[in-house]
């Protein structure tokens, strides 16, 4: 599925809410289902800064696709960071890097999170772009 596809989809199901304390519930839901990095992984090297709460991400290549691990000491961040995996993980760098980010302004996620966690949301964002530079770089 490509990253286009599955944004759409997230799109999809976050309009079957009728507020925004549903889609901070369903947020916090997918935040439980998140694939946990390995605590070996828990580094200064791996946290996001710019975020309030610590946010942890790991990525390494299978195959030709980067995989995303992520963890957070925050329930709503870990749904966010969740988001962002599902999106993203088990991509071509390449696909990462070209990928638009227009899916978080449709769910309205920006626009209903902290200045502070929209400013994580971003840094988010740019690690996971990052890890791709860094992966398609090597090729």
């Amino acid at each position: 599925m490509s990253i286009k596809e599955i944004q759409d989809e997230i799109v999809d199901e976050f309009s079957m809410f009728d507020d925004w304390m549903q889609r901070y519930e369903y947020i916090i839901d997918l935040g439980k289902g998140l694939p946990l990095i390995d605590e070996r992984h828990k580094t200064e090297d791996n946290i996001i800064t710019g975020c309030q709460s610590k946010v942890w991400v790991h990525a390494e290549m299978q195959q030709d696709k980067v995989v995303f691990t992520a963890d957070s000491d925050a329930i709503l961040t870990k749904g966010i960071i969740a988001i962002l995996i599902r999106a993203f993980s088990n991509q071509k760098p390449a696909a990462i890097l070209a990928a638009d980010t227009e899916f978080i302004d449709e769910i309205g996620l920006k626009e209903h999170l902290s200045p502070t966690r929209a400013n994580g949301l971003v840094s988010m964002i740019k690690k996971l772009k990052m890890y791709a530079l860094a992966f398609e770089a090597k090729n």
